[in-house]
């Protein structure tokens, strides 16, 4: 993996960690707005909101346009579609991984669980 898409997915992992950022993201999805109106559906002051969509520009999440004193805020899911592609490319080994957890648990490896260590088996002194 190259420097530059580490980078990117560092910014776009960190930034969705937060659950505000990834509520104005969620809001976004449903279209543009301006940053007055996310800032309308939290608790937090203008400014706390504000730093979250900083973070979310600098990872590529959001664009901002500007429109006279309008900041308008539109989402950009590129950087998300290419951490979904490094998520997919380890999917193949958690799957394999769970279905052999699977088939052991569920009967295939059950009498490997149910016959006793080598080792306890009894000695001539035992009995």
């Amino acid at each position: 993996m190259g420097e530059y898409q580490a980078a990117t997915l560092d910014r776009v992992f960190g930034a969705i960690s937060d659950p505000t950022r990834r509520e104005i993201l969620n809001r976004l999805a449903g279209g543009d707005e301006r940053v007055t109106e996310v800032a309308s559906n939290f608790t937090i002051s203008l400014n706390s909101v504000s730093k979250h969509v900083r973070v979310l520009e600098q990872a590529g999440l959001v664009t901002r346009t500007v429109h006279g004193r309008n900041h308008v805020l539109s989402l950009n899911a590129d950087p998300m579609a290419q951490a979904a592609e490094w998520i997919d490319h380890y999917r193949a080994f958690w799957t394999d991984r769970l279905a052999a957890l699977d088939r052991f648990v569920t009967g295939a490896g059950a009498g490997v669980a149910d016959a006793a260590p080598a080792d306890s088996a009894p000695k001539d002194g035992d009995r």
